[in-house]
């Protein structure tokens, strides 16, 4: 193989780990190895439309003072992602600031910022955020184009599952499907008209990997979108109320705390409280398909009167392992039960691929013999 072919198969590879990237990130709700900002607040260092590296927060590590941070805003621009420097560390939380604002975050009203909305951490090599120019404009595109066509396809066949996040994960495996199978017809089709030698590995190998990626793609949406952090508001007041969270000091309530389960999978489902006063049990349950189990939250109100928050951290994960492999994997981290469910699922869609293919390697093939899609036949009979 040359060089040439070399660097167009590692062209080929960076474009698919950029649009899965994309993809990704916006069906989990957070950026994934890339993220943009829509604004100027963080001018010079990241300019309206640039993208950077963005490190998930569970592998980034903690978070330290001078970092640019990703977070789930709760008053800035009536809440969502924000992209914003940490300039200081409290008791409470972060206080955070755009590099071109005047003020902090929290001077215009946004609570301090809880290591639970922190979703992931910019890559600062040397102490300066690497940008990448053009990515909030191909992320915008991207969401449109899949966003029209999940609208004309939710149309077409009357049905609402096929918009939102889960809707994407949907449009990329069908269209992975039809890759796969449209490769296998022109293959047979070729081979019935002539006889030739050549490389039939790569066309093959890169419809896989795709496809393989949307399985990934479509597991891990399924396991982190219903999860993640949650927060709960209380008041800490003299007196008990009937108002919804209103606890009087020093004491505590009961709430319910349900997980759903929509889908056809059976899911094992842990939650983690991530500060004071806030537990849940059980923290860890089996939800079989589509169906729900009922747990306990409690909150505690501190002895000081006031507005506080509470949170608490679930971590969903397909049951596709047994219970106490799961378990063993969160105990080391959180994030390892998905990437070890996520290589189980791609990768034994590839090692299925690949065997159907043949390996994909260079061989003479003659028109009387079998095709990718009569072996593709006779291994489904």
């Amino acid at each position: 193989m040359g060089l040439r072919r070399v660097g167009t198969l590692l062209g080929e590879a960076a474009l698919v780990v950029f649009l899965v990237s994309m993809v990704l990130g916006q069906v989990l709700g957070q950026p994934v190895l890339l993220g943009f900002v829509t604004s100027g607040s963080m001018e010079p260092t990241i300019e309206t439309g640039e993208g950077f590296v963005a490190i998930p927060a569970e592998i980034a590590g903690p978070v330290e003072e001078g970092d640019v941070v990703v977070f789930r805003s709760e008053e800035i621009q009536g809440g969502g992602l924000t992209t914003h420097r940490v300039v200081e560390e409290t008791e409470r939380g972060y206080v955070t600031r755009g590099d071109a604002n005047p003020f902090t975050d929290q001077d215009g009203g946004e609570p301090p910022v809880s290591e639970a909305q922190v979703v992931a951490v910019a890559w600062q090599p040397g102490g300066a955020v690497v940008t990448i120019p053009g990515v909030g404009a191909a992320v915008t595109a991207s969401q449109d184009a899949f966003g029209s066509v999940q609208r004309q396809l939710a149309g077409l066949f009357g049905t609402r599952s096929l918009l939102g996040t889960q809707g994407v994960a949907y449009l990329l495996l069908s269209l992975s499907v039809a890759g796969y199978l449209l490769d296998l017809y022109l293959d047979d089709e070729r081979g019935r008209t002539r006889e030739t030698e050549r490389d039939t590995g790569v066309s093959l190998h890169l419809v896989v990997v795709v496809f393989s990626a949307a399985i990934v793609l479509s597991a891990t949406a399924a396991m982190t979108v219903p999860a993640g952090p949650q927060t709960f508001d209380i008041v800490s007041a003299e007196t008990d109320s009937p108002g919804p969270r209103v606890i009087e000091q020093g004491t505590n309530e009961s709430v319910p705390y349900t997980t759903a389960n929509g889908g056809f999978v059976p899911v094992v489902r842990y939650v983690e409280p991530v500060s004071d006063g806030v537990d849940v049990e059980p923290r860890e349950a089996a939800v079989g398909p589509r169906s729900s189990v009922n747990g306990t939250l409690t909150l505690s109100a501190p002895p000081e009167t006031g507005y506080y928050q509470h949170h608490v951290v679930e971590h969903r994960y397909l049951l596709v392992l047994p219970q106490s492999t799961i378990r063993s994997l969160y105990l080391i981290h959180p994030w390892l039960p998905v990437v070890v469910i996520d290589a189980l699922l791609g990768g034994s869609f590839y090692a299925v691929g690949v065997a159907v293919g043949n390996s994909g390697r260079v061989r003479t093939r003659t028109r009387d013999g079998p095709s990718r899609f009569d072996r593709l036949r006779t291994w489904l009979r």
